[in-house]
């Protein structure tokens, strides 16, 4: 499938802006199985320079800075992606211990995966995450299917449910209320891996929304995406969608990994004013 992907961030602001500093993580990544074949930054005011650089885990992200006094900030990302058939990998019959052996015991391994294994930012857990954790991932299952058991887990026993819950919602909050967003549920599925002693990363991107049969798709209604990525030995890091209990595919398209959301937010900066301010987001993935 071939994708334009428009995303647009606005902020209002109720005093005026004199000085702004901002990363941008929007480019999506050039991967197997994903092509990015153009990307363009647009931003209002306009600044100085954008710098593109690769960030420690390899996404690519733009710095930017302002320094004219403002009350409105536009962003706007427009991308052409090309996502092909996930091929599909001879699925490992390692169970969890097994796999935790191995990470464990292979130094260059662990190394290369530790930080992918210990608390980061939004991500830390607790007798309670691990007890929830271990109705799937006890030591004697297969770990692709013990994965797939917990994002159905999650999958039926949360509701979705939008503007439930802010970036700063505690996991133990979500689990507590059996509700969230894509982005609670990836950050509890990998805190549960976690909590077993696997490796388990944060994937940030997109997912083109199909509308109600015998509806058309409204402009600006799709949104930013979240799943999660598990490192299983004889396979790699391999995909799940808690949120949409799936393996993704085609319509899955990758912008950043990262330990968890902290990393690879899609705009995160500094600004010099103050006041509070309004945001809005549209994004739009369209076949092509």
């Amino acid at each position: 499938m071939k994708y334009n992907l428009i995303h647009k961030t606005s902020y209002k602001y109720y005093e005026t802006v004199n000085n702004y500093h901002s990363l941008v993580c929007l480019k999506p990544k050039d991967l197997e199985g994903q092509v990015c074949d153009s990307f363009k930054l647009t931003i209002t005011p306009s600044p100085n320079e954008i710098i593109e650089r690769k960030d420690y885990f390899g996404n690519t992200v733009h710095y930017f800075s302002i320094h004219v006094p403002h009350q409105e900030l536009i962003v706007q990302a427009v991308s052409k992606v090309q996502s092909l058939p996930k091929i599909q990998k001879n699925i490992s019959t390692l169970t969890v211990q097994d796999c935790k052996n191995i990470l464990w015991n292979n130094r260059e391994l662990k190394v290369e995966l530790l930080q992918y294994m210990l608390p980061s930012p939004f991500i830390n857990w607790d007798a309670e995450i691990q007890e929830f954790a271990l109705g799937c991932l006890q030591g004697n299952i297969v770990l692709y299917e013990g994965v797939m058991q917990l994002c159905h887990k999650i999958f039926k026993e949360f509701k979705f449910v939008s503007n439930a819950t802010s970036i700063y919602t505690p996991i133990k909050t979500v689990l507590k209320e059996r509700r969230g967003v894509c982005q609670d549920f990836s950050h509890l599925a990998i805190a549960c891996l976690r909590s077993v002693g696997l490796a388990a990363r944060y994937v940030s991107g997109y997912i083109e929304t199909l509308p109600p049969i015998g509806q058309q798709k409204l402009q600006g209604s799709d949104a930013s995406h979240a799943w999660i990525s598990v490192y299983i030995p004889e396979m790699g890091w391999c995909e799940f969608d808690p949120t949409n209990d799936m393996v993704p595919q085609e319509r899955h398209i990758i912008t950043a990994y990262g330990r968890d959301y902290s990393d690879v937010a899609p705009l995160k900066g500094v600004i010099f004013s103050s006041g509070g301010h309004q945001l809005s987001v549209s994004v739009d993935v369209i076949p092509v």
